[in-house]
């Protein structure tokens, strides 16, 4: 009980941050599904959920390019809240508003333009986390979970509206509360070795065919549902809440040595899954199938979090790559889309399956994802043949915390005052002023010019 109650009370702010965003994505998607219901016709109709992970995606690229191109963390922490504003505000217009109308639509796609800047946004955040060798695993599969359940019960009953009406606006604000503070460093701060681009897009085309594979198997299901009229279970009702174990299961899987049996883990549920799919069509298997197809796309949502989260900020656009599976998923909806609207026969979905799985094993062998754990477990800090940098090693000697290590290489790498520092850092000033306090008592050290020494005696 003590344990759990520490893993809260350190980890509660990216819980609460990611359970916000999920939340928000939940809802607005499923409300912005209804847009244009009555005023466009059916055929158009059919088109919305496409354009909404479009501009989905349009508010993804939007973060980026505000990471890329303004280098005041300070205004960009203004727009997110405005992008957070409007999400919020544009919910409880869809939420009380009929969909029936081209205002319904023009509102929809801009909040789901302004969450795509919130979106991107915390999953850079997440990214951070993950280099800190957090439980972002588990952190993840509490925050999906909790808004994946919360958004089911309201699907449920949308009676209870009042409540929704306050919720949406809260997890607005819960989204970006919590990102003012850039808590791991940069690349660029700690001389650790860069991933290749060939190793990113690696990892790109695994999580591609992954997505790949769990759309053909989400089309063969959709097409025994058509089958049966839909007499049977609905894949698309209570089955989803399959993703709450799934998620916590594959986020703990995720937290083992540092992820490196995510890959493993997330193809044995790919090829169990294609194995029964064979078995489908006979009496009592349905059921089956459905769990394991929930089963699977939580191992494939865990794997490309995961993936993308740990390896980003190694990379060159750390904002591009560690949202690169969620752009992913919004993309490959329309071959998604595009399956369960056809008339493919269910074997030819089975070998497209087929297809899909043979590429992931490929993909993983020839690129080392079986291997995801060797990738992405250097400490940041760490230059090439694995001898830590003295400021690592110093961090490490006398137990600094991260924001601590920040502090100290700022101290002792610049003349800067505790002002300037705090500003560079995004944090508050009195936030420098505890860390240098705590550094100070750790070390035995009482100036400034003494931390600068003990830096130096330690590099020669």
């Amino acid at each position: 009980m003590m344990r759990m109650k520490l893993f809260f009370k350190k980890n509660i702010r990216i819980i609460l941050t990611f359970f916000s965003v999920m939340f928000l994505q939940f809802v607005i998607l499923r409300m912005g599904n209804q847009a244009g219901q009555g005023y466009l016709s059916e055929e158009k109709q059919e088109k919305v959920y496409i354009f909404l992970q479009l501009f989905m995606v349009g508010g993804i690229a939007a973060h980026i390019l505000l990471c890329e191109f303004l280098k005041k963390n300070a205004v960009i922490r203004r727009i997110l809240m405005v992008a957070a504003g409007v999400s919020g505000i544009g919910a409880e217009f869809l939420l009380f508003s009929s969909p029936a109308s081209a205002v319904y639509l023009a509102v929809t796609y801009t909040t789901v333009f302004s969450l795509g800047l919130v979106v991107g946004a915390v999953y850079l955040r997440m990214a951070e986390y993950a280099s800190e060798k957090n439980n972002i695993g588990i952190c993840m599969g509490i925050g999906y979970s909790a808004a994946l359940l919360l958004q089911f019960v309201f699907q449920l009953t949308w009676q209870i509206v009042p409540v929704l009406a306050v919720l949406l606006p809260v997890s607005a604000v819960l989204s970006v509360i919590f990102l003012k503070e850039r808590q791991a460093p940069r690349l660029e701060e700690t001389g650790v070795e860069r991933i290749p681009l060939s190793g990113l897009l690696s990892s790109l085309a695994i999580a591609a065919a992954m997505l790949l594979f769990v759309s053909f198997y989400s089309g063969y299901i959709h097409h025994l549902q058509v089958a049966t009229a839909y007499s049977e279970f609905n894949v698309y009702t209570w089955p989803r809440l399959l993703l709450i174990p799934g998620m916590l299961l594959f986020g703990c899987i995720g937290d083992l040595r540092e992820g490196k049996y995510i890959p493993l883990a997330s193809l044995c549920v790919s090829v169990v899954a294609l194995l029964n799919a064979i078995l489908v069509e006979k009496p009592g298997y349905y059921w089956l199938n459905m769990c394991l197809y929930y089963i699977a796309l939580s191992a494939v949502i865990a794997y490309y979090n995961l993936t993308f989260w740990k390896i980003s900020l190694r990379s060159r656009h750390p904002a591009v790559w560690s949202v690169a599976g969620r752009v992913l998923d919004s993309i490959l909806v329309i071959p998604l889309c595009l399956i369960q609207n056809s008339n493919i026969s269910g074997s030819s979905i089975l070998s497209l399956n087929i297809a899909a799985l043979i590429m992931i094993i490929v993909l993983m062998a020839v690129s080392g994802g079986f291997n995801l754990g060797g990738m992405v477990t250097e400490d940041f800090g760490t230059s090439y043949g694995g001898v830590k940098d003295p400021l690592t090693a110093l961090g490490e000697r006398f137990g600094f915390t991260p924001s601590e290590q920040r502090v100290f290489r700022e101290l002792v790498e610049t003349e800067d005052k505790q002002v300037v520092i705090a500003e560079r850092l995004s944090i508050k000033v009195r936030t420098v002023q505890a860390n240098v306090t705590s550094i100070y008592r750790k070390t035995g050290v009482n100036t400034r010019s003494g931390l600068v020494q003990l830096y130096h005696s330690n590099r020669s």
